[in-house]
């Protein structure tokens, strides 16, 4: 679907303040690696991971995603009055009711008609997200929308280290939980307007998406764990990545050559590198973020483009492909136009 009236009005993020290193986490669980014959240092030099970061325990995804919130709010301008709807993507929720939207609706004190709701698609939330905001403001029922993201890993992260240092935790159990010892936590805040209310915002030119929902047993998770064929997940998501990307040339005019930068969810580096290299995209125009903060799952695209913004690898008039796979399967890719 393509867009004709809505821009990015800014992005933000909050990284969580607690560096924890991979070798700290296979300390934790030393005695079983050995045991199993896994060399130290697998989980950095098979997914160059160096480290991850956590929240300080007690804070919930809703206090990631409100300092967020904030702080888009703050660089944007952008009236909280303003704001007509408000959607969290987050995977990881403060209770199963009420969703943390409500919680953050709440406290950055929006207006009673702001419509607020959780929506749940994986590592694609916050991509989907954008595009469901988008449509509103293309039909003009909102002037300016919200997305949010807050991600905490601290407790799938503790709970799988704890199941795999148990005297009873054998090979196969490791290579279930691998991806999980990837996980780490952030925020991300983004938002949209009508084009004629942001006159130096950012075009959000439209998104693309493809299931392959044949493959929703390759990661299955549940607030403590997350069990994952790494290898068959990574395959299927790279074959659905491929199909993703000739609809995108189709409906975008995409091709590898016209983006000038891309942001990708980022799983690994073994993920970043096969997925670019499936598909034709330098690696040079991505902005890597999962050597030190990990799988940052829904929160990632946004947190990578906030940084490369940052960075100041981003000029005016450049285009922009957001690219994610989400376990079940689907694939979404964006085009913002800078």
């Amino acid at each position: 679907m393509r867009f004709e009236n809505v821009s990015i009005a800014g992005v933000a993020h909050v990284d969580a303040p607690i560096r924890v290193p991979s070798h700290d986490l296979e300390t934790r669980i030393a005695t079983t690696m050995s045991r199993i014959g896994m060399p130290r240092g697998v989980l950095e030099s098979l997914t160059g991971i160096v480290a991850r970061r956590l929240w300080p325990v007690g804070t919930n995804p809703s206090d990631g995603a409100l300092h967020a919130a904030k702080r888009v709010l703050e660089t944007t301008g952008v009236p909280r009055d303003r704001i007509g709807v408000l959607i969290n993507t987050s995977v990881c929720r403060d209770y199963i009711e009420p969703s943390v939207a409500c919680i953050v609706h709440g406290k950055l004190g929006l207006p009673a008609p702001c419509l607020n709701f959780d929506i749940s698609n994986a590592c694609l939330g916050f991509l989907t997200g954008m595009e469901l905001v988008g449509n509103m403001i293309e039909q003009r029922q909102v002037d300016f929308g919200m997305v949010v993201d807050g991600e905490s890993s601290r407790f799938v992260v503790e709970s799988t280290l704890e199941r795999l240092a148990r005297e009873d935790a054998d090979a196969n159990a490791f290579r279930k939980n691998f991806a999980t010892l990837t996980l780490g936590s952030g925020a991300a805040a983004m938002i949209l307007g009508h084009r004629d209310l942001i006159p130096d915002g950012h075009q959000f030119v439209g998104a693309v998406t493809m299931a392959a929902t044949e493959h929703h047993e390759l990661c299955r998770g549940q607030v403590d764990r997350m069990e994952t064929d790494t290898s068959g997940l990574l395959s299927a998501g790279v074959n659905l990545a491929h199909q993703t990307i000739e609809r995108a040339k189709s409906v975008l005019g995409w091709s590898a050559e016209a983006l000038d930068e891309l942001v990708l969810h980022q799983v690994s580096r073994t993920h970043t590198e096969r997925l670019a290299g499936t598909l034709g995209l330098n690696l040079a125009k991505v902005h890597r973020t999962y050597p030190e903060f990990g799988n940052v799952g829904p929160a990632a695209v946004p947190l990578t483009l906030s940084k490369a913004a940052e960075a100041g690898r981003l000029s005016r008039g450049n285009r922009i492909g957001l690219m994610g796979i989400g376990s079940g399967l689907n694939c979404a890719m964006a085009e913002i136009v800078w």
